[in-house]
């Protein structure tokens, strides 16, 4: 049976894999591939809408344009910042700075919370209905054993704090719905590729991999999961 889906954040590696798995799980499936550039896809079901996460009017006009189709089985928010020419995770509290604290929660915890607003009311009310945040382990305050990246852990804790009061309140109207976080692993990605020189062998995922074993977390999920994140090998994540 085919399903409509929004992934936003299509034209990053992991955004662009959810497409390609769902393109290729069934080619009937309906998906809006969201993302802040134009990109075309030679299947008529893959429709690309601009949106730019740190800006609520053209979420707000995505979400109105993907409306159109109806309610939606899947939504992954597949977005997120590390580290860009104007960025880099901080080694030491003395390497803090406002803006860049301010842009990197604009950009991993401000803009999916505000997605949260105008995407919500397009689940699907009538069966199991799934949102889904990329987060990442080190947003886990109980795991975090060595300290550093501050403004990444500290949105993406934040980023699981929302997912968590999300589940609550979804829920009361919607109990078909699940909300979870995703940790996707070490990706060979723009994200890791300068950090790629400490990661152990084995553990840097090709996209299409990490993908393959999020969506099969994704199907296994459960309405009791709600509100709760999860690593790509389905290890529950503590928060």
């Amino acid at each position: 049976m085919s399903e409509n889906i929004i992934i936003i954040g299509a034209s990053g590696a992991i955004g662009a894999g959810f497409v390609r798995y769902y393109e290729n799980q069934n080619p009937s499936n309906v998906i809006y591939a969201l993302s802040r550039k134009e990109i075309e896809y030679s299947n008529a079901n893959i429709k690309n809408v601009l949106i730019n996460i740190e800006d609520e009017e053209t979420i707000k006009s995505a979400a109105s344009i993907c409306s159109e189709q109806g309610s939606f089985d899947k939504i992954i928010i597949a977005t997120g910042v590390l580290h860009d020419e104007n960025l880099s995770p901080e080694k030491s509290f003395r390497y803090l700075d406002k803006e860049k604290l301010e842009r990197v929660f604009s950009i991993n915890t401000f803009g999916p919370a505000i997605i949260s607003r105008y995407f919500i009311p397009l689940l699907n009310k009538e069966k199991s209905s799934f949102l889904g945040f990329l987060s990442a382990r080190v947003g886990s305050i109980s795991d975090n054993r060595i300290g550093g990246w501050y403004s990444y852990r500290a949105s993406k804790a934040a980023l699981n704090m929302i997912i968590k009061s999300l589940s609550i309140e979804v829920a009361r109207n919607n109990p078909n719905v699940i909300i979870a976080g995703l940790h996707p692993g070490t990706v060979d990605s723009n994200l890791s590729n300068p950090f790629q020189k400490n990661v152990a062998d084995g553990k840097l995922f090709t996209p299409d991999y990490s993908i393959e074993k999020m969506t099969s977390v994704i199907d296994n999920l459960t309405s009791e999961n709600s509100g709760d994140c999860f690593a790509w090998d389905g290890e529950r994540i503590e928060f």
